[in-house]
């Protein structure tokens, strides 16, 4: 571009680009995935974002692995324990929560299933739910154990619940099934019949309320084996 008197215009005179950190290529990368989902957030498309080359942000971040982890980590940081309940009840918010976290975004709720955060928000999380399981009276060894039970249940089932909706079959796959189930013999699948209805009830909701109360009754009942 020229400057007023016709003549090409300096690099000195250019404005200067942002200097580049990981916490800048992270902002953009959710701003990105915000706009247009996690599957247009590439090295390339943030180097384009940012003014930059694709090479320069590998000294940032090593991988898309690791930026969709650390944008899944930048995500929970809106996370909080709610204030009212008794532990389980603040628990179960608390996952709930994460849980509707990744089904805001379908493509990172799977690339969760995969990928772990190890950021800050992330171990504020793993913090919040031991300092729970500890209210509830749930032995440390369990709870070290059991908190990763958790997590792992409440990204499945938001990983699961995202697929489904994306499905364009859903509805059929759904309405087979059942119909399966309850056109099942009980000649060749008397347990099956006799739960049939039960097998199929319940909301999503109830169902992952029962799910969390399952995990956190067996934490709090089974010991880990000794070393």
């Amino acid at each position: 571009m020229d400057n007023d008197t016709g003549h090409p215009r300096s690099r000195r005179e250019r404005p200067a680009k942002p200097a580049l950190s990981r916490a800048g290529i992270v902002a953009t990368a959710v701003g990105i995935m915000r706009d247009e989902g996690l599957q247009k957030v590439t090295m390339r498309r943030l180097a384009q974002e940012l003014d930059t080359g694709a090479a320069s942000l590998y000294v940032y971040v090593a991988n898309t692995a690791e930026l969709h982890a650390a944008i899944l980590d930048e995500l929970l940081g809106t996370l909080r324990v709610p204030e009212d309940g008794d532990w389980r009840e603040r628990l179960e918010g608390l996952l709930t929560a994460y849980t509707d976290t990744l089904f805001a975004h379908p493509g990172l709720a799977r690339s969760a299933l995969v990928t772990r955060p190890s950021g800050a928000h992330y171990l504020g999380l793993i913090e919040s739910l031991l300092g729970l399981l500890d209210e509830g009276g749930v032995p440390s060894g369990q709870a070290a154990w059991g908190v990763d039970m958790l997590v792992q249940y409440a990204t499945a089932t938001a990983a699961e619940q995202a697929l489904r909706d994306q499905s364009t079959h859903a509805q059929e796959e759904w309405d087979a099934l059942t119909g399966a189930i309850h056109g099942a013999s009980a000649l060749t699948h008397p347990h099956l019949v006799g739960v049939a209805a039960q097998l199929v009830s319940g909301t999503a909701e109830q169902r992952m309320s029962w799910g969390i109360a399952t995990l956190v009754n067996g934490i709090r009942d089974t010991p880990v084996p000794a070393a």
